[in-house]
Order: structure tokens, then C-alpha cells, then sequence
């Protein structure tokens, strides 16, 4: 058997080998160290291929460093809104249309339940089908004139409570729902515009009617009490009352300057006569 003609070499050899096998093991998983940037108003939840998703830990704003096994799902914080069209069925069968606004977003300590449950689609999953779902079943509610004016606001709020207490089970809150606009077929529309307008009218006709009434209660009042005043003068015009006011007189023209005569007894009811120059 030959002898290893060089020991030391072969020796040598190996450690070389081991000793890079080492660094290539160390280079590796120190250059597989792998980061993650956080933006502002978002959280990460943590998955690892080992562990699966940490349901104790959430990952706040800025650089997380992390193994390459490691997975960092982000996910927006922030307050979030999306514009729905709806198409649903009034209570007498008619279609509407509706634009409702949402705006939600995800509970900042919730958000691992969030991820295993929905995932980052959440909102398709979760939110969406129970916006529309309240949006029909409530829209059956009313008629199309209730929808159209009177009703409208009752008709958001309600959509708000149904949507709102569905998904705060599911780590989601939901901020405002909007009803940005309702469209009736054209035909209803019209009617209920024509419905409206003579409503108005018949309010405005009423208001003439109260505003009349009350002017002729005003005027029967007052000749009432021009009636009264009159029956009071009248009454106390006596014929010695009168008598008294014209000695009265006679003695205020006797005594002014102007020249007059004054006969005594010559008028009627025993009252002077005044002859004067002027």
C-alpha cells in the first residue's frame, strides 16, 4: 500500500476546505440576513416557514432586520376608503343604484387574527360582501321616494351599524359610510320630482290660506274695537255735554283779539251766534 507521500499537504487541504466550507455556511447566513423597510402608518406581521405566523408579535415603523426564512407582511394602518357601486332592489321591486363610500381600516393590536383569518385582501373578503349585503337587504326596505328625499339619511346610518358591528368581530373597524348619490330609472325619478314640486305647492297654497285668515282676524278685530270706541263717544255725546263744550268755546272766542259779536241765545239749542271779520 502507498504511503501518503505528502501529509502535510493533504492535511493542509482540509483545512482549507472546512475552514471555507465555514465561511461560505457563515457568509451565507449572514449575507441572507435580510431587512425589512416599515413605512409610516403601516404594521408587519411576522411568518416563518418553521413557525408559521407569530400571533404574539407585531412589527412596528422602520428598518426590522430578520432571518431569510422570515417573512415581514405589511399592512396599512392608515384610514382607508373605497368607493362602492351597488345595484339593489327597492321594497316594490324597483332597481336602484347607489355610489356608497366606505372608510375603514384593520385594528393596529389585531392584525396577526387579521392575517391568519383574511389576509391582506381582507377588504374583498370581508368588508366589501358585507357592504353590499346591507346595502341590499336595507334597500328592500323602502320605497323609491323614501330612498330619494325623505329617508336618506335613516338609510345610511343604518347601512353604517350593520356593517360596522359585522366586521369589528373580524379585527376591522369601520369609520363612516357615505351615500354619495342613489339613481332611479328616469320614470320614477320624474314622478317623484312632479310629486315633490306639488307638495311644495300645496304647502306654499296652505301658508297663503293661514296668512289670509289671520289678516281678516286682525281687521275683524280692529272694526270690532273702532265699533266699540265709537259706541262709547256716541254715548257720552249728551246734550248738556254739548252745551257745556260750546259755552266753552264762546268764551275762548270772546276772549281773543279778533273783532266778532257775539249774540246770546241765537243759535240753536240756546247756544250765541258769533258775527266776526274774519
Amino acid at each position: 500500500m502507498a504511503q501518503n507521500e505528502f501529509p502535510n499537504l493533504q492535511r493542509a487541504v482540509a483545512r482549507f476546505a472546512t475552514i471555507a466550507a465555514l465561511f461560505i455556511v457563515v457568509a451565507g447566513i449572514g449575507g441572507g440576513c435580510m431587512t425589512t423597510s416599515i413605512r409610516s402608518g403601516e404594521g408587519a406581521v411576522k411568518y416563518s416557514v418553521f413557525g408559521g405566523t407569530d400571533l404574539e408579535k407585531q412589527y412596528g415603523e422602520g428598518l426590522q432586520i430578520h432571518a431569510p426564512w422570515v417573512t415581514l407582511i405589511r399592512y396599512d394602518l392608515r384610514v382607508q376608503e373605497q368607493l362602492e357601486d351597488i345595484d339593489a332592489l327597492s321594497s316594490n321591486g324597483l332597481q336602484i343604484g347607489m355610489d356608497a363610500s366606505i372608510r375603514w381600516r384593520p385594528l393596529p393590536g389585531d392584525i396577526p387574527q387579521l392575517h391568519t383569518s383574511y389576509g391582506t385582501d381582507y377588504y374583498r373578503k370581508l368588508v366589501q360582501p358585507e357592504l353590499r349585503s346591507a346595502v341590499r337587504e336595507i334597500v328592500g326596505q323602502y320605497v323609491p321616494e323614501e330612498l330619494y328625499s325623505s329617508r336618506r339619511a335613516e338609510l345610511q346610518t343604518q347601512i353604517f351599524d350593520r356593517v360596522a358591528a359585522a366586521v369589528s368581530s373580524q379585527f376591522v373597524q369601520v369609520d363612516a359610510i357615505l351615500i354619495r348619490d342613489i339613481s332611479l330609472p328616469d320614470q320614477i325619478r320624474g314622478a317623484i320630482e312632479n310629486k315633490l314640486k306639488e307638495e311644495q305647492e300645496a304647502e306654499r297654497y296652505q301658508f297663503t290660506i293661514q296668512k289670509e285668515r289671520l289678516e281678516a282676524e286682525r281687521k275683524a278685530i280692529e272694526a270690532t274695537g273702532q265699533a266699540e270706541y265709537q259706541r262709547i263717544i256716541t254715548a257720552s255725546l249728551s246734550n248738556q255735554f254739548l252745551k257745556f263744550k260750546g259755552i266753552e268755546a264762546t268764551q275762548l272766542l270772546a276772549n281773543s283779539p279778533n273783532s266778532k259779536t257775539v249774540i246770546i241765545g241765537a243759535g240753536g239749542d240756546g247756544l250765541p251766534v258769533i258775527l266776526g271779520n274774519q
